[in-house]
């Protein structure tokens, strides 16, 4: 029974592996139909992202299922436990990936960002896409130092979020109402998607040291 149990926990990692493998795959193609105007690839994002939400609650699935057969308890309780709160974040993950491809498909040919922040945003999805890549090595590995680039980013991204604030409230600003708008909302998906990366970084940290203390010490909360 004990070797079953483990086999169980391994698949349940092998699950969030291949869920934010996923999500990396869909914050990719998401800020690139953003950038580019890519339509078709936009609409790709959108109707790709029910493969997200189908693995995430088969995982919650076989999760719930270890705890009621398993009563697992220790580090293994905190494991099958953590996958669902990872889960959730990742599944999140994947719906602000199809928030910002949404934003592209609506303002299509036209491009969703006024010209004087393009480049904002093409850093920003530049840095949210290494981040997702960072994750699914992180879920593989458990690598601390992995978690600590990933909360790193963030605050890059944070900084970047900021500055669209700045720059759309700033008296020199000559977008319309819609651009207003539109830069806001993308902002704020692309640091949301970050935030949730940061959020799974605390788990993964605690798990891998038993240090919940230095696992939380980010101010980063992902709650949307």
């Amino acid at each position: 029974m004990r070797e079953v149990f483990q086999q169980e926990l391994a698949e349940v990692r092998e699950r969030l592996v291949t869920i934010a493998e996923l999500v990396a795959i869909s914050i990719e193609h998401a800020t690139r139909a953003f950038n580019e105007s890519d339509v078709a690839l936009a609409e790709s994002v959108i109707a790709d992202d029910h493969r997200i939400d189908e693995q995430a609650v088969s995982l919650d699935e076989l999760a719930i299922n270890i705890l009621a057969r398993q009563q697992p308890v220790a580090r293994d309780l905190r494991i099958v436990v953590s996958a669902l709160r990872i889960s959730a974040s990742l599944e999140r993950m994947g719906d602000m990936s199809s928030h910002i491809a949404q934003l592209a498909r609506y303002r299509y040919p036209d491009k969703v960002i006024a010209k004087g922040l393009r480049s904002t945003f093409v850093e920003m999805g530049r840095l949210d896409v290494e981040i997702a890549s960072k994750l699914v090595t992180l879920l593989r590995t458990e690598d601390v130092a992995v978690a600590e680039d990933i909360r790193n980013q963030d605050d890059e991204i944070d900084e970047l979020h900021l500055s669209v604030f700045d720059k759309v409230l700033g008296e020199t600003w000559k977008g319309a109402a819609v651009d207003t708008v539109d830069a806001t909302l993308a902002s704020r998906y692309h640091e949301r998607f970050a935030d949730h990366a940061v959020s799974i970084a605390k788990k993964v940290q605690y798990l891998a040291t038993g240090d919940w203390t230095d696992a939380g010490s980010s101010a980063h909360v992902a709650t949307a």
